[in-house]
């Protein structure tokens, strides 16, 4: 993984979240609703953390989108994961943008609850959920910024278009 250093809390990579070559307290999970594991970003998280993962988040039994929720991390290289439930993206008019600003509200609350150090988070519902991806990584770093948290930031691009254009936003 190639580090960026783009701000000073807060570092674009370019890599696989459930791999992280070194540890964080917290790992981002983008969850659905209904806390079932599914593909892309969760897919890959529960197959590395085991299927313990799997079975506490199914205990949990949901949380709305917009919000967050966490377990442990069993087999990952961290020592939660929250699991945020970011919107499926429509249009733009049924308030996308202040459900997604909200998942990212809901995990920094949760960190700073759990005295996080570090965090390591997706672009939440960049992928399947379709969510246009130069506005989601705008609303996710503005987000993170606002929050006054004393924790390392780590956003996690897993393809080279999604670094670039994190990095862009942050170099502004």
């Amino acid at each position: 993984m190639k580090e960026v250093m783009v701000m000073e809390k807060v570092t674009v990579i370019k890599g696989d979240i459930a791999y992280l070559p070194f540890h964080v307290d917290v790992i981002v999970n983008a969850a659905n609703s209904a806390l079932v594991p599914g593909g892309g970003v969760d897919g890959a998280i529960n197959r590395k953390a085991g299927p313990k993962l799997a079975d506490a988040m199914l205990g949990i039994g949901g949380t709305p989108t917009g919000t967050a929720v966490y377990t442990k991390a069993y087999d990952l290289n961290a020592d939660y994961v929250i699991h945020a439930v970011g919107p499926k993206f429509i249009d733009g008019d049924h308030g996308e943008d202040e459900l997604l600003k909200d998942a990212y509200e809901s995990v920094m609350k949760i960190a700073q609850k759990l005295s996080a150090n570090s965090i390591a988070f997706p672009f939440i519902s960049t992928g399947v959920y379709g969510y246009p991806l130069a506005e989601a990584v705008k609303i996710a770093i503005q987000t993170v910024e606002k929050f006054n948290l004393e924790a390392k930031v780590y956003f996690v691009a897993f393809d080279a278009t999604t670094e670039e254009l994190a990095q862009k936003y942050l170099n502004n």
